[in-house]
Parts: structure tokens; sequence; C-alpha cells
């Protein structure tokens, strides 16, 4: 199923089919309300390389049991929170507004601007940086850039490697940047760029 997106005035998406809400705690007031001009793309699997657990929606609401899992003790006292997270059958869950500052991001740069939290819409994606992403997920992911291109002036897309690429590494190699550019059809956006080593390289079209 197609996820269908449409945004309101307060940032919220509206409800329909595929889409869940869980408002998060973890985010604050934007420095510059106006000034939204990046997305950026993650991922995320807890535990690492398991998918369909309930452990990403409680992290993002503070409600994970660290018993549960061995590997959750390296995410003791941690907030973190992003706008969006598309699962592997294409579902989205919407924890912050887009009109406030999601904690997605950490220590990042783009472009020498700092805080990229600041000005910038988070999505995470259920997966890892060496398994393909689905094609449902990439469906949905198609729909929401354009809706939320239609409502703020993105004029960038990176992944969290790009932004801070000495900490993060998603969305990883698994990740088709040229797919994701092709079926999204945004010239306004600048995308990150495939170089000769092979690596995505942020660069402005």
């Amino acid at each position: 199923m197609l996820v269908q997106t449409r945004l309101d005035e307060t940032g919220w998406l509206q409800a329909g089919p595929g889409i869940t809400f869980k408002p998060s705690p973890n985010f604050n007031e934007r420095p510059l309300p106006q000034d939204i001009s990046l997305l950026v793309i993650h991922n995320i699997s807890l535990p690492p390389g398991q998918f369909g657990t309930p452990y990403i929606c409680d992290l993002f609401l503070n409600k994970l049991d660290l018993k549960a899992d061995p590997w959750f003790v390296c995410l003791e006292g941690l907030k973190v929170s992003a706008h969006f997270l598309i699962d592997r059958s294409g579902h989205i869950t919407q924890f912050v507004s887009c009109a406030a500052r999601a904690w997605h991001a950490g220590v990042s740069s783009f472009e020498g601007r700092e805080q990229c939290n600041d000005f910038s819409i988070g999505i995470e994606l259920e997966g890892t940086d060496s398994l393909p992403y689905t094609d449902a997920q990439y469906a949905s992911l198609q729909t929401l850039t354009r809706t939320l291109t239609q409502h703020y002036r993105l004029r960038a897309v990176r992944g969290h490697e790009h932004i801070a690429p000495v900490r993060k590494t998603d969305p990883g190699a698994s990740f088709d940047w040229v797919r994701f550019n092709q079926i999204t059809n945004q010239p306004e956006l600048s995308w990150p760029k495939l170089g000769l080593s092979g690596q995505d390289q942020p660069s402005n079209n």
C-alpha cells in the first residue's frame, strides 16, 4: 500500500492509513522557526540488525527497557528523537512536529553551519548500513519528501554520514541515492554526489 502524506499547518501529518503518531518529549523550539532547509536521512535498528521490534519507538519516547537486550546498556541516559521513522513495511511514524527541533543529528555541520538540528528535518529508516532498504521504504520516503518540499524551503538532502562524518555512517552504502533522487524528482534539492572513491560525498548541484 502506498502511503499518502499531507502536512497540516502545525507540522504534523494528517491522519491516514500507514501513518501513526507517537509524540516524543525529546524536542525543543527551533532558534529560527522559518529556517527549515535541510533533510537528513538516517538508519536505525534495535537491537542492531533486528527489525520489527518496539524498541525504536521506546527509545524515542524515553521508555526503553535497558534490560530487554544486553546491547541497550550503550543507550543508557540517551535522549533522542527524529521527526519520522519509516519501518520495513513503509509505515510512517511521526514523533515530533516538523515545526519543532527534533534531536536526531547531534554534533553536526553542513556547509560550515553547525547544529543541524536547528534547521533540519530528520527521517529514520529502519535498517542497517549493509542491508538493502525495501521498496516500500523508498516509496514512503518518496511521498514524504515531496510533501515536505511543498511546505518548507528545503534546498538539500544529506545522510547523517555527510553531516557527522567522523561519528556516523548511516544511512550507509546500502542506501541508493541515485534511486532516491530519481523517484523523488526534486531538482531544487542539492544531493550527495557519488565520488570516484565510491563514497557518497556532499556536493551542491
